[in-house]
């Protein structure tokens, strides 16, 4: 058995399964079935399969079969870089939305929270987004920031997060990289931000962190609109206006 088979397969089922051509709650087709559909052999299906339920997309039960779970419901932050890659423009406004919430909160607390050794490391990264010889090396330093702020805010939960939400988008991070143009300028752009840590004012960090994230989210996105909070107050998310 060939692991690229097997590792073909899981990207492959996955797909089906978060693009939801099994319903959550359906039971998968019989093995010998769903092998002959993807065209292969049983044994790499098993294999397949054993990797979805140890992600939790699948589980297994004796005697009744496989069983597609509802990610929405059982599934972490793990699963964003497949889900942006599966539908980006809906996911990616979805994440930079949170990044944006949760990044004005992380902001503030590391301003309350961040001691010299956190500051200095915020301005030397600033120093590197400036320094930055192409818009990559920038957004690479920018990344940086964003995981400063989650150590200096001092919750390591805060420090997942951050690394959940840029691995959402780190394999078409070179699609965002307009915000990185011009290095001096990007770097201009989060000083506010670096500044008001600094000062220990945790209302400044957090105005200044929402109004960094909302800009580069507007040039990220091309300010075409599509933020999750351009839809309307009252028709709610996917789930209220029976998205499933």
């Amino acid at each position: 058995m060939r692991s690229s088979v097997v590792d073909e397969l899981v990207e492959r089922l996955r797909a089906d399964v978060l693009g939801e051509r099994y319903a959550p709650g359906s039971l998968l087709p019989p093995e010998r079935e769903l092998a002959a559909g993807y065209g292969v052999t049983r044994t790499s299906l098993k294999h397949a399969l054993v990797r979805l339920v140890e992600a939790g997309l699948l589980e297994t039960r004796h005697g009744i079969g496989t069983r597609v779970r509802d990610f929405r419901r059982t599934a972490g932050p793990d699963l964003l870089p497949f889900l942006v890659s599966l539908d980006g423009p809906s996911w990616l406004a979805e994440v930079f939305t949170v990044r944006r919430e949760i990044g004005a909160l992380i902001a503030a607390r590391a301003a309350g929270h961040a001691e010299e050794a956190d500051r200095e490391r915020l301005v030397r990264l600033r120093d590197d987004i400036a320094a930055a010889p192409a818009p990559g090396p920038a957004q690479q330093a920018e990344a940086e920031v964003h995981r400063a702020l989650a150590a200096a805010s001092g919750n390591r939960v805060y420090e997942l997060l951050v690394n959940s939400l840029l691995r959402a988008y780190d394999d078409v991070r070179e699609l965002f990289a307009a915000p990185f143009a011009d290095p001096a300028e990007a770097a201009r752009r989060i000083t506010p931000l670096v500044e008001a840590v600094r000062s220990c004012d945790p209302a400044a960090a957090h105005a200044a962190a929402d109004a960094y994230y909302l800009s580069t989210e507007r040039l990220m996105l091309g300010d075409d609109g599509v933020h999750d909070d351009a839809r309307s107050d009252d028709g709610g998310g996917p789930a209220e206006r029976g998205g499933r």
